[in-house]
């Protein structure tokens, strides 16, 4: 139209004002034009309207921000950095329900600098809710001089937990037991006091040997067996039962001394490593065991330890039924495996060994949930910021820690060679700190987590191998300065916190860089706006094992 309306005027106007109105078209292409001698305009398209009416509700949107944001009164589940984003503590969003998840854009890097916090709900470790009504000690079984053990090397422990409650009177029956249950939760003393009162039953409590133990608790690193031991053995000091452990990273020549020392012992703590070497060598026995525990059987069944536990478990003898650890001939060995997350794929390996069916599975109502007495803060940060976020962290906490002595601080890593980057830089800030680390030699980890527990440092800054049943009633804050890579990874870094008889209120600050960082984060907002456990985590024990390449 707007050209056959050129070509109209053209023919009415001469050579000097078709050159002006040529001008005219070529300097102001943008204007509204009339031409003389026509009452119509010519219209110009300035942009699309499908971009026109996206730039008119992002100014709408961004006018419905400076609204000022009805806050509901009473306390939150949710705090975000954008309070239209808050979500308040007495709401719970369905199943199917749209949740507005302040992670959702994350992956932009326009999301630098935001943050949210999972809120603390409740003031209690669930293991200890009503608490009063589930009796003591004493109604679960067991026997007087088992419980006058217990009193003597524990005395802070008054009344069991949850988990201690379900799974200590199926033990004393004889079961195979599957316990998963939260971090914190007293998973330890639910075990060792049921099959400490096995022992003292047992045939053969005056024919001990180093070499054929009768009890062998396989946990997936030397800090862990360290503590294990210490807490067994505190128990075995008052029932006569001598407690021993076999860490990894030692020799043969070490291997033997260290088994030397102890020329009779009940109950033998290892690492599986270290007791494949022993087995394969025959400086040890099982055949006399009468349990064998796994503890933490999640990560003793990943890739990394799957192995050796399936030769371990090979070279026992366990039972079939309830019926043959009774066997005054040929007495077999009761299994138990504990763990804070459902461990995947029981069923193939146990077929090796024992019935699936004899295995009794024990689950808490808080397994794979979100802590609801730990504040969880998330904040979105580029891979340059992090030193100085955390440096400002610790620096906090030290000053607070002066005014007022609170607990101590874990920071995780994913890498050794993290861990040790980082020390290096908290050393030229003057800021005393322990490192612990799977590259470490064994002569230089000995001891350093029981330091740490004692109180020498304040700051542990490590590798998952301190993330796994590791006691930690002291520590207050715990930074994943590196993002966990899996969600389990993510329990049980948290768990280190909000442990029962913990002394102060836990907190967990993560460090969240990467896109694949992003994605775990947004399932845990979620399942903490649904209160619902977190998604993609075995919860059967007839699951298979992963297909190995």
């Amino acid at each position: 139209m707007r050209l056959f309306c050129i070509k109209r005027n053209m023919a009415l106007a001469g050579p000097t004002r078709l050159l002006s109105l040529a001008v005219r078209l070529l300097l102001e292409p943008r204007r509204n034009i009339v031409l003389r001698g026509s009452d119509q305009s010519l219209p110009v398209v300035r942009i699309p309207r499908a971009l026109q009416r996206r730039q008119e509700q992002r100014r709408s949107d961004r006018g419905s921000f400076q609204r000022p944001v009805l806050v509901q009164p009473g306390p939150l589940l949710v705090s975000a950095k954008r309070p239209e984003l808050n979500q308040p503590a007495r709401l719970t969003l369905g199943r199917w329900e749209r949740a507005p998840l302040a992670s959702r854009g994350w992956k932009h890097r326009r999301s630098r600098q935001d943050h949210f916090s999972i809120e603390r709900v409740q003031q209690e470790a669930p293991a200890l809710r009503n608490l009063s009504s589930r009796g003591n000690f004493v109604d679960l079984g067991l026997e007087p001089r088992v419980l006058l053990a217990l009193q003597k090397a524990v005395p802070e422990v008054v009344q069991p937990t949850s988990v201690q409650s379900k799974t200590i009177p199926p033990l004393l029956r004889g079961r195979h037991i599957l316990c998963a249950a939260e971090t914190g939760s007293g998973k330890t003393l639910s075990y060792l006091l049921p099959l400490f009162q096995r022992l003292l039953k047992g045939p053969e409590l005056d024919s001990r040997s180093s070499t054929a133990p009768r009890g062998l608790v396989l946990v997936p690193s030397r800090e862990l067996a360290e503590q294990v031991q210490a807490v067994a053995q505190s128990l075995g000091r008052y029932l006569g039962l001598q407690v021993i452990a076999l860490g990894g990273g030692l020799g043969m020549n070490r291997l033997k001394l260290q088994l030397g020392k102890w020329p009779s012992a009940d109950v033998l703590v290892a690492t599986p490593g270290a007791l494949w070497k022993a087995l394969k060598r025959q400086l040890i026995s099982l055949h006399h065991l009468n349990f064998i525990v796994l503890d933490e059987v999640d990560t003793l069944l990943d890739e990394s330890f799957v192995e050796l536990v399936d030769y371990i478990l090979g070279k026992s003898p366990i039972a079939e039924s309830p019926a043959e650890l009774e066997d005054p001939f040929n007495p077999k060995a009761q299994l138990v495996m504990v763990g804070a997350t459902f461990p995947e794929g029981l069923n193939q390996l146990l077929s090796k060994v024992t019935s699936p069916d004899s295995l009794t599975t024990i689950t808490s109502s808080k397994l794979h949930c979100i802590m609801p007495h730990v504040r969880q803060t998330f904040m979105r940060l580029k891979g340059t910021e992090k030193v100085t976020e955390l440096i400002q962290i610790l620096k906090q906490h030290d000053k607070a820690n002066k005014a007022e002595p609170s607990g101590t601080v874990l920071v995780f890593c994913n890498s050794a060679s993290t861990v040790n980057w980082l020390g290096y830089i908290l050393d030229d800030h003057k800021i005393q700190h322990l490192r612990l680390q799977g590259q470490m030699p064994a002569s230089m980890r000995a001891g350093i987590f029981q330091s740490f527990q004692k109180g020498s440092q304040n700051i542990l800054v490590c590798t998952d191998i301190a993330s796994r049943g590791l006691d930690s009633i002291h520590v207050e804050v715990v930074v994943n300065y590196d993002f966990p890579p899996t969600l389990q990874d993510y329990i049980h870094r948290a768990g280190r916190v909000g442990r029962v008889g913990s002394e102060v209120p836990g907190t967990v600050i993560s460090f969240v860089t990467h896109p694949w960082d992003v994605s775990l984060v947004q399932k845990i907002e979620l399942a903490a706006r649904r209160r619902r456990s977190l998604p993609g985590l075995t919860s059967s024990a007839r699951d298979p094992l992963p297909q190995q390449d």
